[in-house]
């Protein structure tokens, strides 16, 4: 029996047969097609004369038990409704997505619903009382895509739907009875999508120079596939290099059928602007950064449009969006920023530089909420920290703008900082162990910088090669200056090295650009301590952020080991007579 002929069957189990014009509108199969089928089905013994399904048709339904609705990511594409709900409640026509899916599930009769949860998981418990689902928590959200969500639900993977939680569809896309696995396309075209239906409906991967099909992530495994489906999750979950691999990715290798339904009647809501779509009047629609746009530009928000998320930054979200044939980026404050910025002490300072062409061009910022709206600098590029050319002009540039000897009220102080980001753990301990004496070698340099004489003044802190854009004109513009402060401006060659992650000679290298004139040997020293205290300063920053969920992988880790290198190479050079001994 092929795809088509169960497809006929699996409606005529469901529901009396009432004609091949609605059975080829129901299956999406042509009506040449639908009249074939019915001729092979009588012939074998499904239907009977009367085209009703025979015992023999209704042993072969298998009942779906189970379901899995993947529900753990931050949903990026949604800015700027990603920072105030998790995708899967949003509302559509008054209704929670997920919500939606629950009770579609349950009225085809499925039992046992899981839902893997992770940013925002306190937002999903009251699911477990309203739809007696279970709720299971996948701690790796933020670091590895839903194929380490699907691992969790292995248990759940038999006769099971597998759900994502944006999806919203006009029909119920679940049955009571299903015949065999498949895999929801659309009828939409999509260029770069890797598979498609085939002519005899089954998933197929897209040849060369063709589009695929819409992919909606809603599938139906039997027992047996879903036995290879969870071998498959395991082995590539076990795999580094399956960190950001979706759970389809282990799928493809499991022959299939393809369901193909009308794009008019599914939605992935992976947008805003698909949400609105969709739904001109949801709730979620209301943002307090689509409002701050508004007002700033003097637009409705329905003339803000081809929002896109920008590469999510350590501190910030931030979004790309287009209005009037002009582009814009909009700032959110990230998770827990709350806590780490001051936005008016940051608004101080772009008071202090706003007309001095050294950053980008500020439309709007708030310092109580944190947004920041600024425009788009078409053209420009950041810094390549490997490129000579690009490290000389930086060096020259921060130079420049330290010899300016701007001044704001307040100031950033290291040490203090490091004490601030660890009463951020609320008494947890840190994750390294040798934490303890690392921090107290790194206190330990304190007395030697405040031992040399430094010319304190605006420094921007977080001068790191992301923040430095290159323009089309040749001009070098410094952007996020959040945590900038009044403190001696060799602080900032430090954070440049740290960020890059540079190696001992990479670090004079960056070193001899900012003094071409040559640099004084206790100078060096000085910076190389700045190195060690800033690497424990981001460790410690970093390791509050774990506790929000949000991870850095070998970031955090470089960062803490700067601390500790750099701790050793500055003590060095202080016992070999650099400068006098710290006691």
């Amino acid at each position: 029996m092929n795809y088509q002929q169960m497809d006929i069957l699996n409606i005529l189990v469901e529901a009396p047969f009432s004609g091949q014009r609605a059975l080829s509108a129901e299956s999406g199969h042509s009506l040449g097609a639908v009249n074939s089928a019915l001729k092979y089905l009588c012939g074998s013994g499904y239907l009977n004369g009367d085209l009703q399904p025979t015992d023999k048709a209704r042993k072969m339904a298998r009942k779906p038990k189970n379901a899995i609705i993947l529900a753990a990511g931050f949903g990026m594409r949604m800015v700027p409704i990603n920072t105030e709900i998790p995708k899967g409640l949003l509302e559509v026509h008054g209704e929670p997505l997920i919500e939606r899916l629950i009770r579609q599930l349950q009225e085809a009769g499925v039992e046992n619903i899981c839902v893997v949860v992770g940013f925002m998981k306190e937002q999903f418990e009251y699911l477990i009382d309203s739809y007696g689902v279970t709720l299971l928590c996948n701690r790796d959200y933020a670091v590895k895509n839903n194929l380490h969500s699907l691992k969790l639900a292995l248990a759940y993977l038999s006769d099971a739907y597998i759900v994502p939680c944006d999806i919203w569809c006009r029909e119920n896309p679940f049955r009571s009875r299903e015949l065999y696995s498949w895999y929801m396309l659309t009828d939409k075209p999509l260029p770069g999508s890797p598979v498609r239906a085939g002519r005899d409906r089954k998933l197929t991967r897209t040849p060369a120079g063709k589009d695929g099909s819409t992919m909606l992530g809603i599938a139906y495994l039997t027992k047996e596939d879903g036995e290879i489906l969870a071998r498959n999750v395991s082995r590539m979950c076990a795999q580094r290099q399956y960190d950001e691999a979706f759970w389809e990715d282990a799928l493809l290798e499991i022959p299939m059928g393809a369901r193909v339904v009308s794009a008019e009647g599914a939605w992935e809501i992976n947008t805003f602007e698909q949400l609105r779509d969709l739904d001109s009047r949801s709730g979620q629609l209301q943002s307090a950064a689509i409002d701050a746009i508004c007002q700033s530009l003097q637009v409705d928000s329905s003339q803000i449009k081809n929002i896109t998320m920008l590469k999510k930054g350590m501190t910030n979200r931030s979004f790309l969006f287009s209005c009037r044939d002009k582009k814009y980026i909009m700032r959110i404050p990230g998770e827990g920023t709350d806590k780490l910025i001051d936005r008016e002490q940051e608004a101080a300072v772009y008071g202090a530089i706003g007309d001095k062409q050294i950053c980008d061009n500020i439309l709007y910022i708030n310092p109580k909420s944190g947004y920041k709206l600024t425009e788009f600098l078409e053209g420009a590029r950041v810094c390549d920290p490997q490129n000579e050319e690009d490290i000389t002009r930086c060096m020259a540039r921060l130079r420049q703008f330290h010899r300016q000897n701007l001044q704001v009220s307040h100031t950033f102080d290291i040490f203090q900082q490091i004490d601030f980001y660890e009463g951020l753990w609320q008494g947890q301990k840190s994750v390294f162990r040798d934490y303890a004496d690392t921090k107290a070698n790194v206190l330990h340099l304190k007395s030697y910088i405040d031992s040399q004489e430094k010319n304190f003044c605006l420094t921007h802190i977080d001068a790191v090669p992301d923040n430095f854009l290159f323009l089309p004109d040749g001009d070098i513009r410094l952007i996020d200056w959040e945590y900038a402060g009044m403190q001696d401006p060799h602080v900032d060659i430090a954070m440049f090295c740290i960020y890059a992650m540079y190696d001992r000679p990479q670090v004079d290298n960056l070193i001899d650009a900012y003094f071409p004139e040559g640099c004084e040997s206790h100078v060096r020293t000085k910076i190389y301590c700045y190195i060690s205290a800033c690497g424990l300063l981001w460790s410690n920053w970093c390791e509050y952020k774990r506790q929000l969920g949000v991870e850095f992988g070998e970031y955090s880790l470089r960062q803490y080991r700067f601390a500790k290198e750099y701790y050793r190479i500055a003590q060095k050079r202080i016992l070999e007579g650099d400068a006098p001994c710290i006691k």
